[in-house]
């Protein structure tokens, strides 16, 4: 079993294969409007992480999916990564998890049954970790593998938080540090070492659930968190949502230390070169920013850290909820403000 490697059957990996935000928005332009009950809270129109629909006037069904081909080789570590991926969706709305089922495709006949097995008992340990059930899913036979979640969450309707409602002058922290997608193209090419991999883990599995408690807070007004368009394509999001602008200082933004090593080497997705190339027009790096830089902040990240806009007031609380759940990483990374739906890196 662990001769095989998972990666050498996908073209990308994690996150990093999602669709590219210019084409995914194309794609969709094209598709029929559906219908939009007055129930349904949250849909399509912001590009939000989960589905909400209200169910009384004090609980709201929160229904996201995601799943994604391997980004790593081992079948446990990947279950695990992409259980936590999932459910993040869940928590970036302020919600709590209640059930999931899994999404399986695996190419049979390559795979021999206890690697598929380990796979999907790395994803029933994350969801024993959330408090959750997997209680059902669906297989298919594919050539490429491919593992993930239909998660379902509750939340208070009075609690959702979506990444359309960030005010001017809120405050910006991101939760955790830039650069798995890097690592993930290291690992790829074989130069990621123990522990680089074993950092690579510690942030890809640590569940999101913060995010309950954050939405809880007053003061929080917006949250999404950062996956597959990277920092920026996510930030992009709220502005565009909110209809305003962000200043984000570079510097501050945390990122893994292994990371940017790589990156300044030119190690970096092919994932973050096409997030730039939908995106890049709308977001200002300073003169002079390094190339590797910009791979960093448009670095596609598997089950990545929360993104939250909250009042100045409200932010040492946010940051007292993050620390105290783990993520010592948190950090205030900018502002919103008036303005076209732009991000200036300062």
């Amino acid at each position: 079993m662990t001769s095989i490697a998972l990666t050498q059957f996908s073209h990308g990996g994690g996150c990093g294969c999602k669709i590219a935000p210019g084409l995914l928005s194309e794609i969709l332009s094209r598709a029929p409007q559906g219908l939009v009950p007055p129930e349904l809270m949250v849909g399509l129109e912001t590009s939000d992480d989960a589905a909400v629909y209200r169910l009384n006037e004090t609980q709201a069904l929160v229904a996201t999916t995601d799943f994604f081909t391997p980004i790593v080789d081992d079948p446990r570590d990947f279950g695990r990564i992409a259980a936590t991926n999932a459910l993040s969706d869940i928590y970036a709305m302020g919600g709590t998890p209640i059930m999931a089922l899994a999404l399986v495709g695996m190419p049979i006949a390559k795979l021999p049954p206890e690697v598929i097995g380990q796979v999907l008992a790395g994803g029933a340990e994350v969801c024993r970790a959330a408090g959750i059930p997997i209680a059902g899913g669906h297989s298919i036979d594919l050539l490429e593998p491919i593992y993930g979640l239909v998660a379902l969450g509750l939340v208070h309707p009075d609690r959702v938080h979506r990444n359309a409602d960030g005010r001017a002058g809120d405050v910006l922290v991101l939760g955790k540090p830039l650069g798995v997608g890097i690592l993930s193209a290291a690992l790829k090419k074989g130069v990621l070492d123990a522990a680089g991999y074993a950092e690579m883990l510690r942030h890809t599995t640590r569940l999101n659930t913060v995010g309950m408690a954050l939405g809880a807070l007053p003061g929080v007004h917006a949250m999404t968190d950062v996956t597959g368009f990277g920092l920026a394509g996510h930030l992009l999001e709220i502005c565009r949502g909110s209809g305003l602008g962000a200043h984000v200082a570079l510097a501050d933004v945390p990122v893994i230390e292994a990371a940017a090593a790589f990156a300044q080497q030119g190690i970096v997705t092919g994932a973050s070169g096409r997030n730039w190339a939908a995106y890049g027009a709308s977001v200002q790096l300073p003169a002079d920013a390094a190339a590797w830089q910009q791979a960093m902040v448009s670095d596609p990240q598997t089950s990545g850290g929360l993104l939250v806009s909250c009042a100045p007031q409200a932010v040492g609380a946010v940051l007292a909820a993050f620390h105290a759940d783990g993520f010592a990483e948190a950090s205030v990374v900018g502002t919103l403000q008036a303005g076209a739906a732009e991000i200036t890196f300062v």
